[in-house]
């Protein structure tokens, strides 16, 4: 038996550190999986208890050279804040760094100097101010070495550690200049680089807290379910109320919601009659009216009146706190594609070190001085930064999942999010998915000399007392039109034929009923017995109704299509993928209801059992298949497609059994997965091409490619800009994806 377990790290820095630590972890005896997200900077482990646990957990993350928190509650955990190097902090290396800039780079601009640091005159002076000027910004940027060389330490070199590794360089010579100044070598002072260790910094904190509020914003969908949780709940202990923390209420407890105040916890309502505000779960704009026995859930708005509630599900367990957590865990998760992202930081920052040391010792050989080589070597560490490569996937899988919740669509995993993608064929369950899953009256077909309204009241009134769902579709539909009705004295129901009332008095019934109390209908009304065959051929119940042995008219009931079927069908035919139908109706039904929405491909009178066969031999032909159905009945379907898709608004069944839970109960979101799959990774796709792009020409460069052929030579301080807006690039191009719109793969 396994656990899964998540944990918050600390200390990462690029995609490296994420690799470092999944190789850290999967070396342990009894874990299953590994995943580490950079985006979210969580960590989350399958493991066998009996073999391993938490602490060796986090003590294999600290011997890497991170830090690992366990956290108990994922779901009720705080966001990460992303604010690893701070706004302050650059603020005050930004100062330091611009007068630096000004000391070094002045006299070559024009500027005016002071005398005193005149590096002609003074040029101890115009070093040892430079110096002081860089200090405040190595303090304020220890990170980048605390972490970098700790990382390198460990024998897993991250992009701290290149930045580390380069700036270290860069003021170790620029000291040797100040020695060899105090030996009297006055023209040392032009070989300082302290401005440039200080620029570096200073624009990759910079770059670092743009990511870090580029970032925040992938969480925001997050962020807002958050925001609907209750933190207190008042709670009734006899004629006494109490407010109490949220993580206090129990099962059974029970609960008193004022209006205007959320449902603390999922449960039922006690006493009270409100009307709640359920959009949030069920996408529907109208209030919901609650009474006696009405389930509530967490985080949904009491909009009037107060409501005593028991409580029945709290905690992690509500649905409200099942959402969150299914959204936390999609975005946390890693997509297939992610694997090359991952491989290729493995072992880039290791290459990137190698090439650097050869490109400067390189130039060396060919004749260029050690100043030359310095500047080649700090560049090419500097621009290679593995950052883009580690964000391209889950920040576009943070946006797009946080897009997809935004608008009702629960994707399970990056993986689901990765697969819908590809899918060429919709696989529809008929009842409750296609259709609205409950008989509705649908026609009345009265004999010459009767009205439909005496038809349609005589029959509701006779199905009054019956519980059967066709006869509450007849009473239901009766009332509708505003027919009053009068309950029978005596009813009796024929099984498998119809219902006899007040001594046949009323009938209502196939054509076996009408043939056991002597009539026959083709002979008797034949129009009737025409029109019925015309209904059930378009998939309709027809049930005739007799007085007194004679037929007056005919009443047909349906599961009709929801409206959006159509929409649904015609959208998806619009994205190329095909559509198919699977019901357990007869043929002719089943015929008929895939005819009115445009489904051509109908699989009909399929057991529950052999539904799961069907996916299997469609997949068999090549096809990768979406099964979208209510999430209960068509489990094994669901687990044995590609992607299963549930259509049940905040049913615990519809989320354990689908990859995706379209939680506002409209079909119209299949497309809309699909389409919106399709955007994401087409913007991952984009990111990785930027990311290994950008390395591949900005290395090259950085050792001095362009100079080989007349061209510049990157200045270290160019490289950290280009390094900074590589990875902030990369995640505002995620971004975009937060203004996802439904376009024609759309349906309404």
């Amino acid at each position: 038996m396994t656990v899964h377990k998540t944990f918050i790290l600390k200390g990462m820095s690029c995609a490296a550190c994420a690799v470092a630590n999944e190789r850290a972890v999967g070396k342990i005896k009894g874990i299953a999986k590994v995943s580490v997200n950079l985006a979210t900077e969580r960590m989350d482990v399958v493991f066998d208890p009996s073999e391993t646990d938490v602490s060796q957990i986090e003590a294999a993350v600290k011997k890497a050279g991170y830090e690992a928190t366990l956290l108990e509650k994922p779901a009720s955990a705080p966001l990460p804040t992303y604010e690893t190097y701070g706004w302050k902090r650059f603020t005050v290396s930004a100062a330091f760094t611009a007068t630096l800039l000004y000391i070094a780079m002045g006299s070559m601009l024009g500027l005016p100097l002071p005398g005193a640091i005149d590096h002609h005159v003074h040029p101890l002076a115009f070093a040892l101010v430079q110096l002081a000027l860089l200090i405040p910004v190595l303090v304020v940027g220890r990170g980048f070495y605390t972490h970098g060389f700790r990382s390198l330490f460990h024998r897993s070199p991250n992009m701290d550690s290149l930045i580390a590794i380069g700036t270290s360089s860069a003021i170790l010579y620029s000291l040797y200049s100040v020695l060899r100044i105090l030996g009297g070598d006055h023209g040392a002072s032009s070989q300082l680089y302290f401005e440039t260790a200080g620029t570096i910094i200073t624009l990759i904190m910079l770059g670092k807290n743009l990511e870090s509020r580029s970032k925040r914003r992938t969480s925001e969908a997050v962020r807002k379910l958050m925001k609907l949780r209750p933190t207190v709940a008042t709670i009734l202990d006899g004629e006494v109320e109490r407010k109490i923390p949220i993580d206090e209420v129990k099962p059974n407890d029970l609960l008193l919601v004022r209006a205007g105040e959320r449902i603390p916890v999922d449960g039922r309502i006690r006493s009270g009659i409100s009307n709640v505000d359920e959009s949030m779960l069920t996408g529907e704009s109208m209030p919901v009216e609650k009474t006696e026995g009405a389930q509530v859930f967490s985080g949904t708005m009491n909009l009037n009146g107060s409501l005593v509630m028991v409580a029945e599900k709290v905690g992690e367990e509500t649905t409200l706190a099942k959402i969150i957590h299914m959204v936390e865990e999609a975005q946390s998760s890693k997509a297939p594609i992610a694997r090359l992202a991952d491989q290729a930081s493995g072992i880039f920052v290791p290459v990137v070190m190698a090439v650097a040391f050869a490109a400067a010792a390189g130039w060396i050989i060919a004749g260029h001085g050690i100043t030359f080589a310095l500047t080649v070597f700090v560049s090419v560490l500097t621009i290679a930064c593995p950052c883009a490569l580690g964000l391209a996937t889950p920040t576009a899988i943070m946006v797009g999942t946080g897009k997809a919740a935004e608008l009702g669509v629960l994707i399970k995993s990056g993986e689901a999010l990765e697969t819908v993608h590809k899918v060429n064929t919709v696989l529809l369950d008929k009842t409750g998915t296609i259709t609205v899953g409950r008989p509705a009256l649908t026609d009345v077909v009265a004999a010459p000399g009767f009205s439909s309204e005496t038809v349609l009241r005589l029959a509701a009134s006779a199905e009054i007392a019956s519980g059967h769902p066709l006869a509450d579709a007849i009473v239901t539909g009766a009332r509708e039109k505003g027919l009053e009705l009068s309950r029978p004295d005596h009813v009796e129901t024929i099984p498998g034929k119809g219902i006899v009332a007040d001594s046949g008095a009323i009938a209502v019934g196939n054509t076996a009923l009408a043939e056991s109390l002597g009539v026959s209908l083709p002979q008797r009304a034949p129009h009737l017995a025409d029109e019925a065959a015309r209904l059930a051929g378009e998939g309709k119940t027809p049930m005739f109704v007799l007085q007194s042995g004679t037929p007056i008219g005919l009443i047909a009931v349906a599961d009709q299509p929801r409206p959006e079927s159509r929409a649904l069908v015609a959208a998806l035919k619009k994205l190329g993928i095909d559509v198919a139908m699977v019901t357990g109706d007869g043929r002719t039904t089943a015929d008929a209801i895939a005819a009115s929405v445009g489904i051509t491909e109908v699989y009909a009178e399929v057991l529950p059992s052999e539904k799961a066969s069907i996916v299997k031999r469609i997949q068999a032909s090549g096809r990768r298949i979406a099964m979208v159905g209510d999430g209960i009945n068509d489990a094994p379907a669901l687990a044995q497609a590609d992607v299963g898709i549930a259509v049940a608004a905040g049913t615990d069944i519809a989320m354990e059994s689908a990859d995706i839970v379209l939680m506002h109960n409209n079909i119209c979101d299949v497309a809309t997965a699909i389409d919106l799959s399709r955007q994401v990774i087409k913007n991952i796709r984009q990111n990785l091409f930027w990311a290994f792009g950008y390395n591949v020409l900005g290395i090259p460069i950085a050792a001095g490619i362009l100079y080989i052929f007349g061209g510049p030579l990157l200045s270290p301080m160019v490289a950290a800009a280009a390094m900074s807006l590589s990875s902030v690039s990369v995640v505002t191009n995620a971004l975009r994806l937060k203004g996802y719109r439904k376009s024609e793969g759309s349906c309404t």
